[in-house]
């Protein structure tokens, strides 16, 4: 935020304080920078065709347990018949909510692709969660020999169990996604 000129920054709405997030408003008022604070029902229309769902964070329902993480931002991602589940930090609790949330339209869930949570964490997709999504293919963020330990064994088991496709930044380098004219995953570039 400091070295680039930002005009809109969209955010999940914060259940808890911390210097961090005084610090980022200290910067989004300096830089008189728009802040969008998101939560579950709002859509966020990007272009003809591209647009997002906001899942998660609720008002409601907000978790105080590991808040930071299970109030994470999630999004669902809708190009024509493709989609992308951006599941944030959120962790089983929050993953169980969001079930309870959506559970007379699960379908609303699905997703082409799914962005594995908190890094692959153990305490994160569950079986019941991963079967609501029922992705195609998985991505997992994390780093190399990481002292957590991600992406969890059982996290990995359970994607492979179901036949995910999984794709990891410690073993596969940047991840790129082409998706073809038919709104198909055509091919998945690791470098």
């Amino acid at each position: 935020m400091q070295e680039i000129a930002i005009k809109n920054i969209m955010i999940g709405k914060q259940s808890e304080d911390s210097e961090n997030y005084q610090e980022f408003l200290k910067i989004v008022k300096e830089k008189k920078i728009k802040v969008n604070l998101l939560e579950a029902g709002q859509r966020v229309n990007i272009e003809k065709n591209l647009y997002f769902d906001v899942l998660w964070p609720n008002s409601d329902k907000t978790i105080s347990e590991e808040a930071l993480n299970n109030n994470s931002l999630v999004c669902k991602m809708n190009y024509q018949n493709f989609s992308m589940l951006f599941t944030g930090d959120i962790e089983k609790i929050a993953e169980q909510e969001i079930l309870k949330l959506y559970r007379d339209n699960l379908e609303l869930l699905n997703s082409t692709v799914l962005k594995v949570a908190h890094h692959g964490s153990k305490t994160s997709s569950s079986i019941d969660f991963l079967n609501a999504i029922k992705p195609r293919v998985a991505f997992i963020g994390v780093g190399k020999n990481n002292r957590f330990g991600h992406p969890n064994k059982e996290v990995i088991d359970r994607l492979e169990s179901l036949g995910v496709g999984i794709y990891r930044t410690d073993e596969n380098g940047e991840i790129h996604l082409i998706v073809d004219d038919m709104y198909k995953i055509k091919s998945t570039i690791c470098d």
